[in-house]
C-alpha cells in the first residue's frame, strides 16, 4: 500500500466516481438551507430535498467532497485519535439510479484497486436483517467471517435531524493491528473490539423516510448516500494511527509549535491542547469563511464556543495574548487549492478571530483563577450557585468550566447550573414576551404543492387546497384567524430577507385578509390572516397582492443588490452579506467590515448607487446553471445545491447575484437611494439602513420640516444655524462645568473617608448621593480611590434613575475587577453596564434595592461571593 497525500486521496475519489458516470459538484456551504440544522453535518445534507422526493435531481449520480462541522462530541476532540469538529466527507450519491450492488462493488473496487489497501486488512459490517447486502459483499470476495452483522443501533443510518431520509447501512473497516482487549477465545472483529478496527466508509441504502413520530415510510425512489472520512483514510494511507499525524494537520501543528513555543509529543497534557487548537482553528477558519460570525445564539454561539475553547487551550500552553489568528494562515495554505475562498477571506478571518480573542483572553485568565480559588476553598467542589455566578456575572462559559472541572477532578453541579439557567431564561421570557417559531408546523409529510406565479403577476385565479384553524386542518372556516394553502399563488413567502406580501384572497362568500405568508416545508406556501365570511376546500378564489407594498419592496430589494455591489467597490471584496431585511418602508443590510464607514465612504456609496438608478439600467433575470452563473461572477448569497439551475439577477455589469426575491424591471423605478444610518451590529459586522422611492421623499420632507422648526426657535437664517447651536453647546458645557465644580466642593470627601471599612489590609467605601451628576461622581471616585488605595463605589439617585461608578486601584486588579463589580451591582439594581479592571460605570432602576447593592459590593470586596 503506497503513501498518498490528502490531496491525492481527495482527487482520486472524485475522479474514480466521475469515471462511473457521477457529476462532480463542489462542496456546499457549512450553512445549510435547512431549518432543522445549524451546520452541514454530513455529505448528504445538501441533497435532503432530493432524498425526500421534494425536488427532482438534475443529475442522478453525484460525487462530492463535503466540508462538515459537528460539535456533539467536542469534549473528546484532542483526546482521541479521530474526533473532530471540522472534517471532510467524501461521498457518492445515487438519486433513484443504482442501488446496493453498484454501491458495494464500486466501494470495494476503490479501496482495493485505487487505494490498494490489502484485502486482508479490510472487514465489513451490514445491518443484521440485510441479507441482500451480506450476499453482495460475499460475491465481491469478502470472506463470510469478515462480514459482521450489527444491530440497528450500529448499522441503520439517519435521519440527519429529527425527520428525513434514512435506511440500513454497511461499513468498511480497516484493521490497524493495534493490541486491544479481545473476548477470550474469540477472533478480533469490529464488533468485539474497540480501537483496533477503524471505520473508513459508510454506505447508506436510503430507502425510508422517518416522520415526526419516528415511523418509517418507503421513499418513492431508492437512493445511495455514502460517506468516507478523508481524515481517517489519510491516516490509514499514511501509516499513522492518529488523524492528527496526517498531512492534513502537520503544517497546522508545526505553526502552533512555532507561535506558542511548545513541542508536540513531549508532554501528553500539552499534546491534548495542541490537538484541540489544531482541530478548532480549522473549524473556526471554515465557519467564518462561510459567513458565520461570533454571537450569543445559533451558529454564532457555536463558533464562539469553539474559538474560546481553542483560546483556553492556548492559555494552558502559556499564551498571554491573542495567538489563534496567527495560525489561520497555516489552514489557508494547506486547503486553499481545494477551497480557494479561504485565500480570498484570509485577512477577514484573521481580523474576526483576533477581535474575538482580544474580547475574551483577559476574562478567561481571570475566570480560570477564580475557578481554582473556589475549588481550593470548597475541597474541589463547584456548586451550582458558584457556576452560575461565574457564567452570569463574570461571563465565564460553562463549556470551559466543565473542561477545567474534568481535568482537575473538581465536582461540578451541572444539573443545578442548568436549573439556574432555566430560571434566568424564564425571567427573560416574562420580561420580553416569549416569541417562538414552532419547529412542527403540521405541514410535514402532507402531499401538497403550491405554484408561485408572483414573479410575473400580482393576481391569480386559484383553488383552496388546505385550511388550517388552530392545530387542525378543516374542510371549511368562517369569521376566524386561520391559514390557507392555494394551488397557485402570487403571494411571496418571507425568505432571503424579503418580507412576505400582504393582500386579499376573495372567495364566493368570504374575503381572506393575508397578513403573512411563509413556506413551512419545501414547495408549500401558507397564507396566514383573517377570514371574514366563509371559505371551503376546493373553492375557486381570486388572490390579489397589495400592489403598492409589493412595488415598494421590489424597489428596496433591487437597491439592496446595488448597495452590496457599491460596498464591495468602495470598501473592498472582503465585504460579504451577513443578513438583510427588505420591506416596503426601508431596507437593512448587514455586511462584514471591521470599522465604521467615514462620511466620504458613505457619500461614495450613495453616489454609485444613484448613478446606476439614474442610468435606468434594465434588471435582467435569468435561470441558468449554477457553475455558469458563478463563473460569470454572480455572488451566491445562498447555496443552491438541490439542482444546478439558479435564478440570477443582473444589473448591467454593476451587480450580479443569485436571488429568489422580487425585483424592479429597471433601476430607474427605484427613485432616490438615501442611506439613513450606519453602525455596528457585532464584532466585524456593520449595518446600513436606507430608503428609496417615495420613502426618500418623505425623509427629506421630514428633515426640511425639522430645519424650519429649529430655525424658527433660534430666529436666525438657515446658514447661521450651525454656528448658533455650536455657541449654545459651548455655553452649556461651561455652565455645567461650573455647576459640577460647585457640587463637588459642597461634598465632604473627609466625611466619606471617615466611613471607610477595611478587609485584609484593603480599605474600601460605598456612598450614596442624591442628584449628583455623572461627571461629579467620576471626579469624586478618582479622588477617593487615590486617597484610600482601595475599591470605591459611589451611587447617585438622579431623576428616578440610578447612576453609579466603581474604581479599583491598578495594584489591586489581580484581586478585584471594577467592570465585574459594576455588573454584579447593576444586576441587583435592575440595570446594566460594565467597564475596565480599574474603572466602570453603570445604571439601574430599582431605588429600593440600593442597600442590597451596597451590601453586594462589600461582599465582593470581602470575597464572600
Amino acid at each position: 500500500m503506497r503513501y498518498m497525500t490528502s490531496e491525492e486521496i481527495r482527487e482520486s475519489f472524485l475522479s474514480f466516481f466521475e469515471s462511473k458516470g457521477h457529476k462532480r459538484l463542489p462542496s456546499a456551504s457549512l450553512i445549510p438551507d435547512d431549518p432543522q440544522l445549524l451546520f452541514t453535518v454530513a455529505g448528504m445534507v445538501p441533497f435532503k430535498p432530493i432524498f425526500w422526493g421534494k425536488v427532482e435531481p438534475v443529475y442522478t449520480r453525484v460525487t462530492t467532497c463535503q466540508k462538515c462541522v459537528r460539535t456533539n462530541d467536542i469534549e473528546n476532540v484532542g483526546r482521541t485519535p479521530r474526533h473532530h469538529t471540522f472534517f471532510e466527507m467524501l461521498g457518492n450519491f445515487s438519486f433513484g439510479d443504482y442501488f446496493k450492488r453498484e454501491a458495494i462493488e464500486w466501494a470495494w473496487e476503490f479501496v482495493t484497486q485505487v487505494l490498494q489497501m490489502p484485502e486482508e486488512k479490510l472487514w465489513v459490517s451490514v445491518y443484521e436483517e440485510d441479507d441482500e447486502a451480506f450476499e453482495i459483499w460475499r460475491s465481491v470476495g469478502v470472506p463470510e467471517r469478515k462480514i459482521v452483522r450489527m444491530s440497528k443501533e450500529d448499522n441503520f443510518w439517519g435521519p440527519a435531524g429529527p425527520t428525513g431520509p434514512c435506511g440500513p447501512c454497511s461499513e468498511i473497516f480497516y484493521d490497524t493491528g493495534v493490541e486491544v482487549p479481545v473476548p477470550e477465545g474469540q477472533e478480533p472483529t469490529p464488533a468485539n473490539t474497540d480501537g483496533r478496527f477503524i471505520e473508513i466508509w459508510n454506505l447508506v441504502f436510503t430507502e425510508f423516510y422517518q416522520d415526526e413520530e419516528g415511523k418509517l415510510h418507503p421513499l418513492p425512489k431508492k437512493n445511495i448516500d455514502t460517506g468516507a472520512g478523508l481524515e481517517r483514510i489519510a491516516a490509514m494511507m499514511q501509516g499513522v494511527y492518529w488523524n492528527f499525524d496526517t498531512d492534513l494537520f502537520k503544517p497546522i501543528i508545526d505553526r502552533i509549535q512555532e507561535v506558542l513555543n511548545v513541542k508536540y509529543k513531549e508532554d501528553p497534557k500539552k499534546d491534548v491542547s495542541i490537538r484541540v487548537i489544531a482541530d478548532h482553528v480549522r473549524a473556526v477558519t471554515f465557519m467564518i469563511t462561510d459567513g458565520v460570525l461570533p454571537s450569543n445564539e445559533g451558529r454564532g454561539y457555536v463558533l464562539r464556543r469553539v474559538l474560546r475553547r481553542a483560546l483556553r487551550h492556548g492559555v494552558l500552553l502559556g499564551a498571554k495574548e491573542p495567538f489563534l489568528y496567527k495560525i489561520v494562515e497555516s489552514v489557508v495554505s494547506k486547503m486553499k487549492s481545494v477551497y480557494p475562498e479561504l485565500l480570498d477571506k484570509r485577512s477577514f478571518v484573521e481580523n474576526v478571530v483576533k477581535n474575538e480573542e482580544l474580547r475574551f483572553i483577559s476574562n478567561l485568565t481571570r475566570g480560570t483563577e477564580m475557578v481554582h480559588k473556589i475549588a481550593s476553598s470548597t475541597g474541589g467542589r463547584i456548586s451550582a450557585e458558584d457556576a452560575f455566578k461565574l457564567y452570569d456575572t463574570y461571563g465565564f462559559p460553562i463549556d470551559i468550566l466543565k473542561d477545567i472541572a474534568r481535568e482537575n477532578n473538581y465536582a461540578l453541579d451541572e444539573e443545578g447550573f442548568e436549573r439556574y439557567l432555566e430560571e434566568q431564561r424564564e425571567r427573560s421570557r416574562k420580561a420580553q414576551g416569549e416569541v417562538e417559531f414552532a419547529a412542527k408546523t403540521g405541514y410535514e409529510g402532507i402531499d401538497l404543492e403550491t405554484v408561485f406565479v408572483g414573479y410575473d403577476t400580482l393576481e391569480s385565479k386559484s383553488k383552496v387546497l388546505k385550511i388550517k384553524f388552530g392545530d387542525q386542518f378543516v374542510e371549511s372556516a368562517r369569521d376566524c384567524d386561520c391559514e390557507v394553502v392555494l394551488d397557485v399563488t402570487p403571494f411571496y413567502a418571507e425568505k432571503g430577507g424579503q418580507v412576505a406580501d400582504t393582500g386579499v384572497i376573495i372567495g364566493r362568500d368570504g374575503k381572506f385578509e393575508v397578513h403573512y405568508v411563509y413556506s413551512p416545508v419545501e414547495g408549500v406556501i401558507v397564507h396566514k390572516g383573517r377570514l371574514n365570511g366563509s371559505l371551503s376546500i376546493g373553492e375557486e378564489v381570486q388572490a390579489r397582492v397589495d400592489e403598492g407594498k409589493r412595488k415598494a419592496t421590489m424597489r428596496n430589494h433591487t437597491a439592496t443588490h446595488l448597495l452590496h455591489a457599491a460596498l464591495r467597490k468602495v470598501l473592498g471584496t472582503h465585504v460579504r452579506q451577513a443578513g438583510s431585511l427588505v420591506e416596503p418602508a426601508r431596507l437593512r443590510f448587514d455586511f462584514t467590515h471591521y470599522q465604521a464607514l467615514s462620511d466620504e465612504e458613505i457619500a461614495a456609496i450613495e453616489d454609485l448607487v444613484n448613478e446606476v438608478v439614474l442610468s435606468a439600467i434594465p434588471v435582467e433575470i435569468e435561470v441558468k446553471p449554477y457553475d455558469e452563473a458563478v463563473k460569470e461572477g454572480a455572488i451566491a448569497l445562498f447555496d443552491e445545491k438541490y439542482g444546478d439551475f439558479v435564478r440570477v439577477v443582473k444589473v448591467g455589469d454593476f451587480s450580479e447575484e443569485l436571488c429568489g426575491g422580487t425585483h424592479v424591471k429597471n433601476t430607474g423605478e427605484i427613485g432616490l437611494f438615501k442611506i439613513v444610518s450606519e453602525g455596528a451590529v457585532s464584532a466585524g459586522v456593520r449595518r446600513i439602513e436606507a430608503v428609496t422611492g417615495l420613502n426618500s421623499l418623505k425623509l427629506f420632507r421630514t428633515l426640511e420640516t425639522r430645519i424650519r422648526s429649529i430655525r424658527g426657535i433660534f430666529d436666525v437664517p438657515e446658514e447661521q444655524l450651525v454656528e448658533k447651536i455650536q455657541r449654545l453647546v459651548e455655553e452649556r458645557k461651561r455652565l455645567e462645568k461650573e455647576v459640577s465644580e460647585l457640587k463637588r466642593k459642597a461634598i465632604s470627601v473627609e466625611d466619606i473617608i471617615a466611613n471607610a471599612k477595611e478587609y485584609g489590609g484593603v480599605k474600601y467605601v460605598a456612598h450614596v448621593f442624591d442628584g449628583v451628576e455623572p461627571e461629579v461622581l467620576k471626579q469624586l471616585v478618582d479622588d477617593l480611590s487615590d486617597r484610600l488605595k482601595g475599591p470605591v463605589l459611589l451611587i447617585s439617585k438622579l431623576e428616578g434613575k440610578i447612576l453609579f461608578v466603581v474604581k479599583v486601584p491598578k495594584e489591586l486588579t489581580s484581586d478585584y475587577h471594577a467592570g465585574n463589580i459594576a455588573k454584579a451591582v447593576a444586576q441587583v439594581l435592575g440595570g446594566g453596564g460594565g467597564g475596565s479592571p480599574t474603572f466602570a460605570q453603570a445604571g439601574g432602576r430599582s431605588v429600593d434595592m440600593i442597600p442590597k447593592a451596597v451590601e453586594t459590593f462589600e461582599k465582593i470586596v470581602r470575597k464572600e461571593v
